[in-house]
């Protein structure tokens, strides 16, 4: 049972790279900055060093995940039941290319097997649950919306791009006015574009490698935490349960981060190279914040959040079918976690 729940807890990690790897590099290959392959590579780098520092960063997060919804003993069949729960739903939605939440998924099976354990002694903390994971997570939506669209707003105020009009870009006959003066000015608009654009460029990637880092440092403390159940019993230290996941994750997300990443580059709402940097910095503030604090925002919902933020009030920029399509499987996240859990854990007692 041990061998069987060290592999289960490395393709829990693994389907979560795969599905959770483009939450930060989406707006790369979406903006068309780069291809998205080499976006996944990026996000994958990245989201490795978040993972390793987990450890020590989100401590809190560890332990609200190891016994604070679920006050549960450290039995093989629970940790079982948690990661077949979880790995198994986020496997399919990964396949499916729906970008789904792990924290969803670990909160529901651990739900599902948790109530099952009640008669030995344990039980589910419905109280934590309102206030530390349940609100979080609603509130995060409508947060990142909220704050994509501010910072779109203050952005364009800021940095008011610079067009050159110059006699000779719009004159019929191609004159150019006063000459050497005008010329000159021309080059200076030009020349202080093409440093603005290398700035936004350079944004970009840093802000989709500080999102990614802070997903890394989100999500690995949660799986890690299923994890110490039963590795710990048996002989593993906490620091291999986490170099396994981590490792487990970067793989997932190299080999199958490309379907999701495409969905939520494309699908939610057509951005541009300034638009995608805003939803990266919105969701590395939101979700590293999150982290820290020891609460368990779901980096899918963020990210998503933020993405559609960058419509602000134009609404019809989003594309309401996608929407739609993801928060059903939001939706379903939960309890299909909880209903496989719970039956994995009758049959396996």
């Amino acid at each position: 049972m041990t061998v069987v729940i060290f592999i289960l807890l490395a393709g829990l990690a693994a389907a979560n790279g795969g599905n959770d790897v483009s939450k930060g590099v989406a707006t790369l290959g979406g903006a068309g900055v780069v291809s998205y392959r080499t976006a996944v590579v990026w996000g994958t780098v990245a989201t490795l060093a978040g993972s390793l520092c987990s450890l020590v960063l989100a401590e809190r997060m560890t332990a609200l995940f190891s016994k604070g919804i679920v006050s549960a003993p450290a039995t093989d069949q629970f940790a079982f039941a948690v990661l077949l729960g979880t790995a198994s739903w986020i496997a399919f939605a990964t396949l499916a290319r729906l970008p789904v939440s792990t924290t969803q998924a670990l909160v529901g099976a651990l739900i599902g097997a948790g109530l099952l354990l009640t008669s030995s002694g344990s039980s589910v903390h419905f109280e934590v649950l309102g206030t530390k994971v349940v609100l979080p997570m609603l509130a995060s939506v409508l947060v990142a919306y909220t704050l994509s669209a501010l910072l779109k707003q203050v952005r364009r105020h800021v940095a008011k791009e610079h067009r050159c009009t110059c006699a000779g870009d719009d004159t019929p006959d191609g004159s150019y006015g006063s000459g050497t003066a005008v010329l000159t000015e021309c080059a200076v608009h030009r020349d202080r574009a093409a440093r603005g654009s290398r700035v936004v460029t350079a944004a970009h990637w840093l802000s989709s490698g500080a999102a990614s880092f802070a997903r890394g440092l989100n999500d690995t403390p949660k799986i890690v935490a299923i994890g110490t159940f039963s590795l710990i019993p048996a002989g593993m230290t906490i620091t291999q349960v986490l170099l396994t996941v981590a490792l487990a994750m970067a793989a997932g997300s190299m080999v199958g981060g490309l379907r999701v990443a495409r969905r939520l580059g494309e699908d939610v709402v057509k951005m541009s190279h300034g638009e995608g940097m805003t939803a990266n910095v919105t969701t590395a503030v939101l979700v590293g914040f999150g982290a820290g604090a020891g609460l368990p925002m779901s980096t899918t919902q963020v990210s998503t959040g933020a993405i559609a933020g960058i419509a602000g009030h134009e609404v019809g920029r989003l594309n309401l079918r996608s929407l739609r399509d993801f928060l059903i499987a939001w939706t379903a996240t939960p309890l299909v976690a909880a209903g496989i859990a719970a039956l994995a854990f009758l049959l396996v007692s």
